[in-house]
């Protein structure tokens, strides 16, 4: 199973400033903050998800942090039902808008 790029807060950084980091780290790519797309528990862990829209270009370059990846077009991309999932949702919605 496939997700979203996701972390965890560093001490002192802002969410925008770890979506950025994140995306660099796991990708190997510099990203741009488009926007906020929304927040959501995640009762499970225990955590709250903030999800935003971040525009990179190039090709991936895979770290430590993960083993593949996978491009899935919007109109073949299904939303699943828990955790990034909603924000999947959310994003499709936007785009429709």
């Amino acid at each position: 199973m496939f997700g979203l790029v996701t972390g965890f807060l560093e001490r002192g950084e802002t969410p925008e400033d770890a979506v950025l980091r994140e995306v660099e780290e796991e990708l190997g790519l510099k990203g741009e903050l488009i926007g906020l797309i929304g927040h959501y528990s995640f009762f499970e862990m225990n955590q709250l998800i903030l999800a935003f829209h971040v525009r990179v270009e190039g090709e991936p370059r895979l770290g430590g942090e993960l083993a593949e990846y996978r491009r899935v077009s919007p109109e073949k991309l299904r939303p699943w039902p828990f955790g990034t999932g909603y924000a999947v949702r959310d994003w499709l919605e936007m785009r429709r808008r």
